[in-house]
């Protein structure tokens, strides 16, 4: 099936008259059906996506897991798909250790205007991150740093590194975020201790739906998200929904399996710390964009118009400052 491109004023319409055409009908309906409300006109933001080029003659250290195939995530690839479905921005979350990378994706990323920034790759507790961080952050599309547990980095170990906490702060008097990355109870833990060093840093947790907790770490995933609660800087991705459960890899697609999970968080970030993101092109053969966008669509439509709209994008703005590049970006007033 063919999607139209998306049009924020043709779905307006849409979508009042979709809303006065089933009024009638709704006032029959029990009341939590009758509260559902019609989120499909609002822009989304994407706040996780990753792009690589494996037939660089370098090739690229990430070329994409799972199902996916080809090696080769670029800007235009995602647009295709992603504009008809309402998104209208993405931030780039980086997929590669190495420092040239940072400047590739910039360079990348430049002519795409769908694009409104990226999370690059430098690491606070070496010698050279300070000279780095400020050629990078000329660029206003460079929007903070990814580090957590990949590329055998280890966030729980640096939390008590006095050196990485002063590039922490660094980043923090130049505005930018940090991005952890792969959730786990040491990496939640060691976000708790980053933010009362660095008080002012704004961190963003990804895929935060993705950790199971188990019988025997229950109590202290319960306690963690209680320390996080009242910490406004701290942000979480709702994220990798669906995704493989171990053992076995199970996948259940679908809101019903997943629902609780997204009231927990939602319990404890609220309606202005959370953000969409695809996990695009790793969410292939797992949860596909468009089955994503549907499924969180879904669960937004029992909450206010407010929340769905700080979930798919003003939220975005709150937590990565990013600036807006096409007419069909949304803008806070």
């Amino acid at each position: 099936m063919v999607l139209a491109p998306f049009s924020p004023m043709k779905n307006r319409v849409i979508s009042r008259r979709r809303f006065i055409g089933t009024a009638a009908a709704a006032a029959a309906l029990p009341h939590v059906i009758r509260a559902a409300v019609v989120n499909d006109d609002i822009p989304i933001i994407d706040t996780h996506i990753h792009l690589f080029d494996g037939n660089r003659p370098q090739g690229a250290p990430y070329k994409g897991g799972r199902q996916f195939t080809g090696g080769v995530a670029l800007p235009d690839m995602y647009a295709a798909f992603a504009r008809p479905l309402g998104i209208v921005g993405a931030l780039e979350v980086d997929a590669s250790p190495w420092v040239e990378d940072n400047l590739w994706v910039l360079e990348t990323i430049q002519p795409s205007t769908m694009m409104v920034g990226t999370i690059g790759n430098l690491q606070p507790e070496k010698p050279e991150f300070a000279a780095y961080l400020e050629r990078f952050a000329k660029n206003p599309l460079f929007r903070g740093i990814r580090y957590g547990t990949n590329w055998g980095y280890n966030i729980a170990a640096q939390a008590d590194n006095p050196v990485f906490i002063d590039g922490l702060k660094l980043m923090a008097k130049s505005n930018l975020v940090l991005d952890t990355a792969n959730p786990r109870m040491d990496l939640l833990q060691a976000v708790v201790k980053i933010s009362d060093k660095v008080p002012d840093l704004r961190i963003i947790i990804d895929h935060l739906p993705s950790f199971d907790p188990t019988a025997q770490n229950q109590a202290d995933y319960d306690a963690v998200l209680k320390e996080i609660a009242p910490r406004k800087q701290i942000y979480t991705k709702l994220s990798e929904i669906v995704h493989p459960v171990m053992p076995g890899g199970v996948i259940t697609p679908g809101l019903a399996a997943h629902k609780d999970r997204l009231d927990l968080l939602m319990g404890h970030f609220g309606e202005d710390r959370v953000l969409f993101g695809s996990d695009w092109p790793n969410c292939v053969g797992v949860s596909e964009v468009p089955d994503t966008v549907a499924l969180v669509r879904e669960y937004f439509s029992t909450k206010s118009r407010a929340a769905a709209e700080k979930y798919f994008w003003k939220n975005s703005i709150a937590a990565y400052r990013w600036i807006r590049r096409d007419p069909r970006q949304p803008a806070t007033a």
